[in-house]
């Protein structure tokens, strides 16, 4: 976005005008001092929303509706409620405020086609640019001493987040704090998406996956992140292109990392059973995220005090570890055994998903996200993930033999009853639609799909045999494949979409034209960092809830970009072009 077009967005913003109470009309009275009731929500109110860099963009948008006496009180009712009760009745507060939540306009991005150039770039410009990302992540190592990731908010919330799934999250989710920020935040987007302050904070932008160019950004520290740099890296080795003070740096980076995964971020929780197992939380304690003081605090303040494990970091520290050929004893425990516990059963969803924002998908056989810590505390509720399901399933095709997968009969029918998921999520098509994904955009699903089916071929025959007597993985690489090559590289990309395609495309064996235009994209893309690094930061995850939380970072490209290019070259070389 230009300079002339943020100045031209915020003046219009300033001196739009009013048509109804706005956001401060309608919380100042009730939220910017009080004395009593919840402290929370009053502090959440001036930090996220009554701030003075947001006051001066949203005070003259106001809502027409709002004008009615009746409907306004009725919302100033709803406020006061969260506010006063202590048992507060989340449905009947939501409700008005989902009314006016299910005004907003959005829509997911609908890229126009894109050009089909004839041929990839040329060898060279691959390597180099495989160099180059390998050269950031390592120098980002040694400056930081860890690889960072940033979140950002976007505070016009996700398109999938209508009234109905806002109403989800306020009687689903656990935590207090993140309930009301869940309401302030909903309540924030409607002024926020009917304001001209709209163009300013969610301009459109190239491609699927969300750029992240909004200017509050929290550098962190998370084991999910620490396993797929590890992966990253562990690629670059692959490649041969490492020099050797690359190849060193590298396998010093990839045993921190892989400590950071299984020993700083290690964490006991009880199983189903009774017995303690040791899991990898998302989130280890200060100070090992690394957050600066000021965003340390303002964690706090928003609500996001309690991270407790999850399944998906569990997993995929797991894999990672494995692939570095890590001998920790933690890699020993059968996951499957214990992720059994966590997993769905037909006709029994509520017990476990307490936050079903994606119930257009059958959840029969699939795994939630949130593990329960040993005081029982799980303040996200529960929600249940296709992506995180695949990751499941790779990490145990990793590790197999060692988990005696095939000889244990309840271990290999929780394996069974993943894939019968994934089956009927990827041959409904579900798997192609947004709204089916909790953290994940369904192009980002087929990546990861790849790097599954590449876990499973590498299985012996037997093992694939045993794993998928009827050819579900056969099945579903057609239907991912069509979807890459009909729909993704179809259309315009940016480079993080790029790289997701070349990853899908690489492991599921597609054919060397299929390269060509997500290689130009990324050769194209180049430099788009500055001085950031060769490739701007992207979203790789993000959070529906409270609002749309975007999870990311340049280093982030670099290590997608680093994968997909080296999965493109390994293809280009078998078929003669070196």
């Amino acid at each position: 976005m230009t300079f002339h077009r943020i100045a031209g967005a915020a003046y219009r913003a300033v001196t739009a005008a009013k048509d109804g109470p706005s956001l401060y009309d309608v919380c100042d009275p009730l939220l910017l001092k009080y004395a009593g009731g919840d402290p929370h929500l009053g502090k959440f109110y001036r930090t996220a929303l009554g701030n003075p860099a947001l006051r001066p963009l949203l005070r003259r948008t106001g809502l027409s509706e709002l004008r009615d006496e009746a409907r306004l009180q009725r919302l100033r009712d709803a406020l006061g409620q969260a506010r006063d009760h202590a048992e507060p009745d989340w449905a009947a507060i939501g409700a008005p405020v989902a009314d006016l939540v299910d005004t907003i306009e959005l829509a997911h991005p609908r890229p126009p086609a894109g050009p089909a150039p004839a041929r990839p770039p040329d060898m060279a410009q691959i390597e180099g640019t495989i160099r180059s990302c390998a050269a950031h992540l390592l120098k980002s190592f040694r400056s930081n001493g860890f690889i960072p990731t940033y979140a950002a908010f976007n505070l016009i919330g996700d398109a999938d987040l209508r009234g109905r799934e806002m109403l989800m999250a306020l009687t689903g989710l656990n935590s207090r704090g993140y309930k009301n920020s869940t309401l302030l935040f909903n309540l924030a987007r409607v002024f926020i998406a009917r304001s001209p302050a709209r163009a300013l904070i969610n301009p459109p932008w190239k491609g699927i996956a969300e750029p992240m160019w909004e200017p509050m950004q929290i550098r962190h520290r998370s084991a999910y992140y620490d396993a797929f740099f590890t992966e990253a890296l562990l690629s670059f080795a692959e490649t041969g292109l490492a020099s050797p003070d690359q190849a060193n740096a590298s396998r010093r980076a990839i045993t921190e990392m892989v400590d950071f995964c299984l020993t700083t971020s290690a964490e006991d929780v009880r199983s189903h059973d009774g017995s303690i197992v040791r899991v990898i939380t998302a989130l280890a304690p200060l100070p090992h995220p690394r957050f600066s003081k000021f965003f340390a605090q303002i964690k706090q303040d928003l609500g996001f005090g309690i991270y407790v494990p999850d399944c998906d970091t569990t997993a995929c520290a797991f894999s990672a570890a494995t692939q570095a050929g890590a001998t920790d004893p933690i890699l020993d425990q059968p996951l499957l055994d214990f992720y059994a516990g966590y997993q769905v059963a037909e006709g029994a969803n509520e017990p476990k998903v307490t936050v079903p924002l994606n119930d257009n998908i059958d959840y029969e056989g699939g795994v939630v996200t949130w593990i329960d810590n040993l005081r029982g505390e799980r303040p996200f509720g529960n929600d249940l993930d296709p992506t995180l399901n695949l990751d499941i399933l790779e990490v145990s095709f990793r590790n197999l033999a060692r988990w005696k997968v095939l000889e244990t009969p309840a271990r290999l029918a929780t394996a069974h009853r993943i894939i019968g998921f994934q089956k009927r999520l990827v041959l409904s098509g579900a798997f192609a639609n947004p709204r089916s994904h909790i953290y994940y955009l369904p192009e980002l699903y087929c990546a990861y799909f790849g790097r599954c089916y590449a876990a499973f071929t590498a299985l012996p025959p037997a093992g694939q045999a045993a794993i998928d007597p009827d050819g579900t993985f056969g099945l579903v690489r057609e239907k991912v494949l069509a979807y890459v090559q009909g729909e993704l590289i179809a259309h315009e990309m940016n480079a993080f979409d790029a790289a997701l395609a070349l990853i899908a495309l690489g492991h599921l064996g597609a054919p060397l034209a299929a390269f060509a235009p997500a290689l130009h994209c990324i050769a194209e893309s180049v430099g788009e960092g500055g001085r950031r690094g060769p490739f701007k930061a992207y979203e790789w995850n993000k959070m529906k809830t409270p609002t749309r939380i975007l999870v990311g970072g340049p280093e982030v490209t670099s290590a997608f970009v680093l994968m997909g290019l080296a999965l493109a070259r390994r293809a280009m070389m078998a078929g003669g072009r070196n």
